[in-house]
């Protein structure tokens, strides 16, 4: 890290990085890209997808022809992806994927397109269509004024008897005689079937003994309303004890979120707000504005390219509106954690310790500084990439990591799938300065030791991703402690610029293949765009600040202000 009051020189020491970065990236292409390497992982794996207007093309003609839904008939239906991920979680828990798929998967999949057909009074039909068939997978509808989805979110006794109210009294044979046609449509033997439900007992549901794989069998399930048939879905069950697990991982992640990460990363932006104030002579209140500008924007654009999401779940344009409005608050707030923790990160090094971890624009030197933290930023990703494949190795075969599917955080649910890499930009830039540029030094004059200011930093930051669907919820929390140590290392090493850099390029590689893995030329291309977009820019402020047009720099220290 550079001094203070002196001219900006990075030395990169790439030789040195060349080979590392090398073994990591066949790392990084062996174990998490390349599908031969990981045959169980079905989204690498996976053959093609069909396009969403192929899927509403298909869901519209089976909603006209045996639904008899006129609303059908229309260009202005919402496609999303839907994915079973209790069941997709079971079965790569057990490691059955790769059965499964060879098995089950062409006529029940886990993931599916689903085609929302909405009429102006408020009524939708969901038709769910298989992403590489077109089959059609099932179907429900979701009526204005229906009280089911809430009812459902009730246990036990209480929810059996307000379902009971709703399907009106309806008995057993009643709901057979609505049920069966669906099942011979589907080529099923009804003799074949064993009828789980009993007289009294709302839904309804068969089980097919000759379909299972591990624990989990194949069932039919109906639901009714108001006399009427509501929704049929043909899926394979999920264990009651697997989803026991993973409600109570659910639950202890959602611990470590708000008290281990957002209780601490709120002290940390309150401390970082004091010391702003405290190091004033040290640092400029107008340092800090666009990039936190910036994070701001990006915020908004991934909430905007979430639409659909809110859409799918059946939320109104006003309760679209409200979650806009929601998370434009949410965003400023984070947005001024960033320029707080970047005015009094910087202010406290430069007072503590005479450093200057985040150089102003016009220093001596600042363009190459830029170029020379961008390659090692390349350097480093690659690294990372890689200690990340090994620890995900480790702990495959020490804790039996497993990963399930997340369709509110797809590509395939964006507006504009273009846009999603954004965010490794957010990330990179906002979790370099709250948890290096200032946790680290802030956490430091607390606990007087780097590295155990480093590890506290890397904790907090790592327990703020304990509610992706990766389990235990220990393993995330374990492989970001050590990415976060590594991300220490090079900020102290070389600065807030070449950490923010390395953080940026790992996620836009991660962010970039997803795109990629959607297989066309627009996503393929943008993808790789998104990878190289670092260089891009760090090239465009070095070709924007040369050397000849540099102001002298000031050496005179700032007057402090007691």
């Amino acid at each position: 890290m550079n001094r203070a009051r002196e001219p900006l020189k990075l030395k990169p020491n790439l030789k040195q990085l060349i080979a590392p970065a090398a073994v990591g990236l066949i790392l990084f292409l062996l174990f998490q890209v390349f599908p031969w390497a990981n045959p169980d992982d079905t989204e690498m794996a996976s053959p093609d997808i069909i396009s969403k207007e192929q899927a509403r093309q298909a869901a519209s003609r089976f909603a006209q022809e045996h639904l008899q839904f006129a609303a059908a008939d229309t260009d202005e239906a919402l496609v999303t992806y839907q994915s079973k991920s209790e069941l997709y979680g079971y079965l790569a828990k057990e490691k059955r994927l790769s059965e499964y798929n060879k098995t089950y998967e062409a006529k029940y999949p886990y993931d599916v397109y689903r085609v929302r057909f909405s009429e102006p009074g408020g009524d939708a039909l969901n038709v769910d269509v298989h992403m590489q068939n077109s089959g059609i997978v099932g179907f429900s509808y979701d009526y204005a004024r229906s009280s089911f989805d809430r009812i459902e979110l009730n246990k036990g006794e209480i929810q059996r008897q307000m379902l009971l109210v709703v399907e009106d009294g309806m008995t057993l044979a009643e709901k057979q005689a609505l049920a069966e046609p669906w099942l011979q449509r589907a080529g099923y033997d009804l003799s074949n079937l064993e009828l789980v439900t009993k007289e009294g007992e709302p839904r309804l549901k068969y089980v097919d003994p000759e379909s299972r794989i591990g624990d989990s069998r194949l069932e039919h399930r109906f639901t009714f309303e108001q006399g009427k048939l509501r929704s049929y879905e043909p899926s394979f069950s999920v264990p009651a004890a697997h989803s026991a697990y993973v409600n109570k991982q659910t639950q202890d992640a959602t611990l470590l979120t708000l008290a281990g990460y957002g209780l601490f990363t709120l002290i940390l932006g309150i401390l970082a707000i004091v010391y702003s104030v405290k190091t004033r002579a040290y640092t400029s209140f107008k340092r800090g504005l666009f990039l936190s500008a910036l994070l701001f924007v990006i915020q908004m654009l991934n909430t905007y390219n979430l639409i659909p999401v809110f859409k799918s779940e059946g939320m109104s344009q006003t309760g679209v509106l409200g979650m806009m409005i929601f998370y434009a608050v949410y965003s400023l707030v984070f947005s001024a954690l960033l320029y707080f923790s970047l005015v009094g990160g910087s202010g406290l090094w430069h007072k503590e310790d005479g450093l200057n971890p985040w150089p102003r624009a016009k220093e001596p030197g600042y363009g190459h500084y830029v170029l020379d933290s961008m390659k090692l930023g390349y350097m480093w990703a690659f690294i990372l990439l890689g200690v990340q494949s090994v620890i995900f190795i480790g702990l495959g075969l020490t804790l039996n990591t497993w990963s399930t599917t997340d369709a509110t955080q797809s590509p395939y649910n964006m507006l504009y799938p273009w846009l999603f890499p954004l965010m490794a930009w957010l990330a990179g830039i906002s979790e370099e300065a709250v948890y290096r540029l200032f946790g680290i030094k802030m956490v430091k004059k607390i606990v007087r030791n780097t590295f155990v200011a480093s590890l506290i930093t890397s904790l907090i930051w790592a327990l703020g991703h304990t509610l992706y669907p990766i389990y235990p919820v220990i393993s995330r929390p374990i492989e970001l402690v050590i990415i976060g140590l590594l991300f220490s290392y090079i900020f102290l090493k070389y600065g807030y610029l070449a950490a923010m850099f390395s953080h940026v390029i790992f996620n836009s590689i991660l962010m970039g293949i997803s795109l990629i893995m959607l297989k066309d030329a627009a996503n393929l291309l943008t993808g790789a765009f998104y990878m190289v977009l670092p260089a891009i820019v760090a090239y465009a402020i070095y070709r924007f600040n040369p050397t000849k047009k540099e102001k002298p720099y000031v050496t005179t220290p700032p007057h402090e202000v007691h």
